[in-house]
């Protein structure tokens, strides 16, 4: 289904619409089976990461309230989910977020947090991690690189450091040991107008350097291109590297890719409770099935074959290996 959002915001200087490349394969993108809910909680962040597809940041207001809270822990009751996937902004500062958690953790089996790691490493937080593990919820940090400068110029002075001191807290209550049941993951994306690293070198690797440099182990990683929304957009124009990046994606296709879109067994909840396909729709308001539709105003998760609403963005899911929710086990 073709999206019809802001013409202007939507012109990402593609050769050929991504609605055009599917057709030149003859595929179409629709749905399976919908397993996970993904839970948006808001744009509240103590970051603004200049990858950030959503344009989080710590003077953001949007965040979801208890009332949203309670109509999410019907929703996903209702639609039978196996997985919960909690988002934001960083989900940890949301008011009342251990109370979504509690509520989540009775409905479904499979539970994933996702953590930009300097939120969490708190004091003030102590409780929330001591819930994520009694609850056995996997967690998927963000670390962009194992370069301390790389990180602080994406994410801001003195996140790396903070990033470790996390990870470290992480093990101490097992998360990525073995034995706990407990998964922590790490998801790692480009710094610059590139594209991503191969997973399976990117793993070897950071498991290496983590564990001699800083006695730090996890379980897996993920690499995920960066989407050419929100922030991210921004900062590839003004630094002249818009066209030569979607360039990159647009040749990057790979066809085979679009079979394991997360958008296909996956239906994303903004933080004021409206559906979207997925959080890079969310980010460009492009609703699901193209109308707005509140979660209070639908009995269960979006149907198998219905047709997922595409933008040029996509093809940051399908270049190379693809984008996956990075839990399905993916940040």
């Amino acid at each position: 289904m073709d999206a019809q959002p802001d013409e202007e915001a939507q012109n990402l200087l593609a050769p050929v619409s991504f609605s055009d490349k599917l057709t030149e394969h003859d595929l179409t993108l629709t749905r399976g089976k919908t397993v996970t809910a993904q839970i948006n909680t808001g744009l509240l962040c103590n970051q603004a990461c200049k990858h950030c597809h959503l344009g989080a940041g710590p003077d953001k207001k949007e965040v979801m309230t208890p009332a949203v809270m309670d109509e999410v822990v019907e929703y996903v009751r209702r639609g039978d989910f196996e997985m919960v996937d909690i988002t934001g902004g960083a989900p940890e500062m949301v008011p009342d977020i251990e109370y979504l958690v509690k509520e989540l953790s009775r409905c479904v089996p499979n539970m994933i947090f996702r953590s930009n790691l300097t939120a969490i490493g708190g004091n003030g937080y102590k409780s929330l991690l001591k819930l994520l593990a009694d609850k056995k919820v996997s967690i998927v940090a963000s670390l962009p690189s194992l370069n301390m400068a790389q990180v602080d110029s994406q994410r801001g002075t003195g996140v790396f450091d903070k990033s470790i001191e996390s990870l470290r807290k992480f093990n101490a209550v097992g998360y990525g040991c073995e034995k706990t049941g407990l998964m922590l993951s790490l998801a790692v994306n480009p710094s610059g107008a590139f594209l991503a690293s191969p997973q399976v070198g990117m793993e070897k690797k950071f498991k290496r350097d983590l564990l001699n440099k800083h006695n730090i182990v996890f379980n897996n990683l993920f690499t995920f291109n960066n989407v050419p929304v929100g922030r991210y957009r921004g900062w590839l124009e003004s630094s002249g590297n818009m066209a030569g990046y979607i360039l990159k994606l647009a040749d990057s296709f790979n066809s085979c890719a679009v079979s394991g879109a997360m958008c296909r067994t996956q239906v994303s909840v903004n933080w004021d409770g409206y559906l979207y396909d997925c959080d890079f729709n969310l980010a460009e308001a492009i609703p699901l099935g193209g109308v707005p539709t509140h979660i209070s105003e639908t009995s269960s998760p979006p149907e198998e074959g219905t047709e997922v609403a595409v933008s040029d963005h996509c093809y940051a899911c399908t270049a190379g290996a693809g984008f996956t929710c990075g839990g399905a086990i993916d940040a």
